[in-house]
């Protein structure tokens, strides 16, 4: 049953069994960040929540981000990430958001940050005023998804370094999975790590993941979940 917590007076997170999404509360309007993996009912959670006209943005469109998205008859996201949901079923008309795009919920405004890589159209969304970047799955302490169809590490590296580039403006980041919050400093770990692993020079162990056998490359700071080398 997912949890509820309230982070301020005008924005909450929804814990829903490993997975993570918020909302989000202005004067005029509120947004809710992912709907989470088994909560269908994320839309209705969120009303319970705020008086404002509600809408939805994802950050990606992997199954266990858009569990609650039927629920909406659009919503927004980057239209580099729509194979992505349309391939688990998202059926929403996609209203596109881009690098430097502002949603302004009525004096909170939210500027969108593209970080491809994990998904094709993976994004973050930063609350300029509370300086706080919500990073969906791209940035965390858990282990990141890199294997298997749309996923691609050198794109990923060269989004966290565009990211980088905003580093002044948040002091804190708030993942989808794992510790909650996580500080800027891991985005450069994350760079380190998965251009080690992109060199060949990590190492890494075959793990079991729904059937699956990625490689698992674990460093002190987050792991990540690649295809496994081919042989020389």
């Amino acid at each position: 049953m997912a949890e509820i917590i309230r982070i301020n007076e005008n924005t909450w997170r929804i814990e829903d069994d490993g997975v993570r999404f918020f909302v989000l509360e202005g004067t005029e309007k509120a947004l809710l960040i992912d709907s989470g993996m088994r909560t269908p009912n994320a839309k209705e959670l969120a009303e319970g929540l705020t008086k404002k006209p509600l809408m939805l943005l994802n950050t990606h469109a992997d199954p266990d981000h858009i569990a609650g998205n039927a629920a909406f008859d659009a919503c927004y996201m980057s239209p580099d990430e729509e194979g992505n949901f349309r391939a688990h079923g998202g059926k929403a008309k996609i209203l596109p958001v881009r690098e430097g795009d502002v949603l302004d919920l009525g004096g909170r405004k939210l500027e969108i940050i593209d970080i491809p890589g994990h998904t094709p159209g993976s994004i973050a969304i930063l609350d300029i005023d509370a300086r706080v970047l919500i990073a969906g799955d791209s940035v965390q302490d858990g282990n990141i998804f890199m294997f298997g169809e749309r996923r691609n590490l050198p794109l990923y590296i060269e989004g966290l370094k565009d990211l980088t580039k905003h580093i002044s403006r948040f002091d804190e980041v708030w993942p989808s999975h794992g510790t909650f919050p996580v500080k800027p400093e891991l985005i450069g770990q994350l760079i380190s790590g998965a251009e080690s692993i992109l060199k060949g020079k990590a190492e890494g162990k075959t793990v079991d993941v729904f059937g699956m056998h990625p490689m698992l490359y674990r460093f002190p700071y987050a792991g990540f979940l690649c295809d496994v080398p081919a042989a020389k």
